[in-house]
């Protein structure tokens, strides 16, 4: 489908996080070179120290959270653009009361996620 809605994407829980649920906007099924998904951190939530085999590219929609990435710590919010490099350990905890939710673009490669 070409064109659709956020809100006719359902939301699915991350069972690693707390508070965490993902919206797959154009899966690989769809689109051959990348997926796009919208993940939605509630107030208090959190997702715990992990990498990925494949790279982040990621836009904040709203809200504001810590991010680790490696060794550093980055306050982020709304409009923010954010880079996970392939195999960096990055954990995200929202701060304040409102969700924090962003777009994360992936390329279309098998992705591992270890959690740390």
């Amino acid at each position: 489908m070409p064109v659709k809605h956020l809100d006719q994407v359902s939301a699915t829980p991350i069972k690693d996080g707390v508070g965490v649920t993902r919206k797959m906007l154009i899966s690989t099924e769809e689109a051959p070179n990348f997926a796009m998904r919208c993940f939605t951190i509630q107030p208090g939530g959190s997702m715990p120290n992990h990498t990925n085999t494949v790279e982040h590219e990621q836009f904040v929609l709203r809200g504001h959270a810590k991010i680790g990435i490696g060794n550093e710590v980055f306050e982020v919010k709304h409009g923010d653009i954010v880079l996970i490099p392939a195999g960096v350990p990055h954990w995200y905890t929202t701060l304040g009361d409102e969700p924090f939710e962003f777009l994360c673009l992936v390329p279309a490669k098998p992705d591992i996620t270890t959690l740390l």
